[in-house]
């Protein structure tokens, strides 16, 4: 285990509620690589999601499932308990990558370093006065902030006049993507189409993912454009979009199939990603389709996107819950010819574990 740190101090991330979203997983990627380098700790509510992280990394958490479904306020209280039984040294790092606040104030009571990663656009908390005054003066405790996209810098700055380095989330191992993405799935849903357009789009099933727009677009090309979509992922939206499909006649062309853990095969047999979030901070899903090369059409919210397709050099753009102008996009695409990859140096996770290790040793 090579050493980076300059002097000796447990380094802890913080993640009261480890699930299946784009933080979670980009916890899990750095995780598995930094752990190489130092002893690091994970400080959960539940230890569920063990199986996912390096052996080699040590989880503080309860072994109760009693906590899987409680509320993230209730978490993070637990992991102030685990983080007061195991900081031993003013030294001490914390990395929060959820619930920040209760972060900030955790290691203010207890005395050690903290850094954190707001997953929220500031944007979000400019339209409530107290919120935004709230954040403004916590946030200024946190020893250092880093953020995943050049627009959440900036508007860090405009709402909260504070800086922040800025780490891009990360995608696995070039070698490892290709060996999930070559992995064999039984999906008959496309693979016995040859004809129709094959689209996907991969996240939770919740009201800010809006993929109710995604389905008000099709319903309006349902007759003139032959295509398969494919939803991945589990939420309580997911009724809600049951019941849009079955009330427009789509059940023949819609499937919705839950959580997958990997999700690369499906990129691979699909011709169109799709993703119509409200908003975003950067969103991982985007950064894996943009990796495999598959053509893209993405919402154009206030951070995240724009960025990561480089306006529309790598995708298209449409406005939020603009079903019409998605529905246009969705027609003027054919079907996907070739297959990929697209490396690019700011999603790359060993240059990023690298400004991780700086950032860790710079408080």
């Amino acid at each position: 285990m090579k050493k980076f740190l300059k002097q000796s101090k447990k380094i802890f991330f913080f993640c009261p509620s480890i699930e299946e979203g784009g933080v979670e997983k980009n916890l899990i990627n750095i995780s598995n690589k930094l752990c190489k380098d130092i002893q690091l700790y994970i400080i959960t509510a539940n230890n569920d999601k063990k199986k996912f992280f390096d052996k080699r990394i040590k989880f503080l958490s309860t072994n109760k499932s009693f906590f899987n479904k409680k509320s993230r306020i209730l978490k993070s209280l637990v992991c102030f308990f685990l983080l007061f039984k195991n900081t031993t040294s003013k030294n001490d790092v914390v990395v929060s990558f959820q619930s920040n606040i209760f972060a900030i104030i955790y290691c203010k009571i207890l005395g050690c370093k903290i850094i954190i990663r707001p997953n929220t656009a500031p944007n979000f908390y400019a339209k409530n006065l107290f919120k935004k005054i709230l954040m403004s003066f916590l946030y200024k405790f946190a020893n250092k902030i880093f953020v995943n996209s050049q627009d959440f810098q900036r508007e860090f700055k405009k709402y909260f006049n504070l800086n922040s380095v800025l780490i891009y989330n990360s995608v696995e191992d070039k070698f490892k993507i290709q060996l999930n993405y070559n992995k064999k799935i039984n999906f008959n849903f496309f693979k016995n189409d040859k004809k129709s357009l094959k689209i996907i789009s991969i996240g939770r099933l919740v009201e800010q993912k809006d993929h109710i727009t995604i389905l008000k677009a099709l319903n309006l090309i349902k007759k003139t454009k032959k295509f398969k979509f494919c939803l991945i992922g589990k939420g309580n939206e997911k009724y809600k979009l049951l019941k849009f499909i079955k009330k427009n006649n789509l059940t023949s062309f819609v499937k919705l199939v839950g959580y997958k853990k990997n999700v690369y095969p499906y990129y691979k047999a699909a011709d169109l990603f799709i993703l119509s979030s409200v908003y975003e901070g950067s969103p991982n899903v985007l950064i894996e389709a943009l990796t495999t090369g598959i053509q893209i059409i993405s919402s154009n919210c206030k951070t995240g996107p724009r960025e990561i397709l480089e306006k529309n050099k790598y995708g298209k753009l449409f406005n939020i819950k603009d079903y019409k102008s998605l529905s246009k996009l969705i027609l003027k695409t054919k079907k996907r010819n070739n297959k990929f990859f697209i490396k690019d140096k700011r999603f790359d996770i060993n240059n990023n574990i690298t400004k991780y290790k700086n950032l860790i040793n710079s408080v």
